[in-house]
């Protein structure tokens, strides 16, 4: 009989390829990740493994292997589903994963229906850069995330996850002064061409859409912060240290000194976790939470036309 654990555990190498990163994301040494699956190949009876140097690749038995493991699992999300709403619905400890903007705007009130609907639901949030989401619905550490993803950079939903949307908003050029009236699509980017810019930290999703856009407008951003929260980006174009592409979660609220010019690109927001888990009672009371939340956040007129008007009121 095959043990499921195992399973999982090359599912894992499949993904990342090497004993190492398998162990580092499960919290195992990679002795103890050799050994797991040596015991597996002996139940399967057949090898799974070859050994390339420090790379390990999955032989065609181990590749076919995988392809049931990811059924597997899947049937198990649904049965551990199945189970929670026979006990009486949603109920006991649920762990979020949210980017910081979500975090901020979308998530409170989530919680708040939440307890008012589900008392006995017990979320936990986590603020988790959506590169590690993947890695932490995996390992069971998130039960379900919120991640993003824009149109510049679409990211494709690695195996054993099943999402789907929750909203979409649009995206902005921050800076102290609207750009000029003419400029369309990318080149409003060009408004802030000889500014310092603000951008998000090294190797993030939201770094990588702004240098790809202003690559596209013909330049390369000259950066001078890294600031990750969008409130704290804004308060800096506000103190005139610079421009800065902000979504439209991220600009609900905006202090003085800032004008939004809007850009031809989109930011998506979709609700993930492990494929078979989305009937469970406590993952499916949390989708709808969050679907009645957004309205709230994003029901307001865009900013930028708030802007506008006022500054034609002034």
């Amino acid at each position: 009989m095959l043990d499921v654990r195992r399973l999982r555990l090359l599912r894992e190498l499949a993904l990342r390829g090497t004993i190492a990163a398998v162990a580092e994301a499960l919290s195992f040494t990679p002795s103890a990740v050799s050994q797991q699956l040596g015991t597996l190949e002996r139940e399967a009876g057949v090898a799974l493994l070859e050994r390339t140097g420090r790379r390990v690749r999955l032989t065609p038995a181990g590749e076919k292997l995988v392809r049931h493991a990811e059924a597997v699992l899947e049937r198990l999300e649904q049965a551990s589903a199945e189970l929670a709403e026979a006990r009486g619905g949603p109920a006991g400890p649920l762990r979020i994963g949210a980017f910081p903007t979500a975090t901020r705007t979308i998530v409170p009130e989530a919680l708040v229906l939440l307890a008012c609907r589900h008392p006995v639901l017990e979320p936990m949030v986590s603020e988790t850069d959506p590169a590690a989401v993947a890695h932490a619905l995996r390992a069971g550490d998130l039960d379900v995330a919120l991640v993003h993803d824009y149109d510049l950079v679409p990211t494709a939903l690695e195996p054993g996850l099943a999402a789907e949307p929750l909203c979409d908003e649009a995206m902005f050029l921050a800076a102290s002064a609207p750009a000029p009236a003419g400029l369309e699509g990318l080149a409003v980017l060009a408004h802030g061409r000889d500014e310092p810019w603000i951008v998000s930290g090294p190797d993030t999703l939201c770094r990588e859409v702004t240098e790809r856009m202003c690559r596209a407008a013909g330049f390369a951003p000259r950066v001078r912060h890294q600031v990750d929260e969008f409130a704290t980006v804004l308060a800096f174009v506000g103190a005139g240290q610079g421009v800065a592409v902000v979504p439209q979660l991220g600009a609900l609220s905006l202090p003085p000194g800032v004008c939004l010019t809007p850009l031809p690109v989109r930011r998506r927001t979709t609700i993930a976790y492990r494929s078979g888990a989305g009937p469970h009672p406590a993952i499916a009371a949390l989708v709808r939470a969050l679907r009645d939340s957004v309205p709230a956040a994003l029901r307001e007129d865009p900013p930028a036309r708030r802007v506008a008007e006022a500054r034609s009121s002034a």
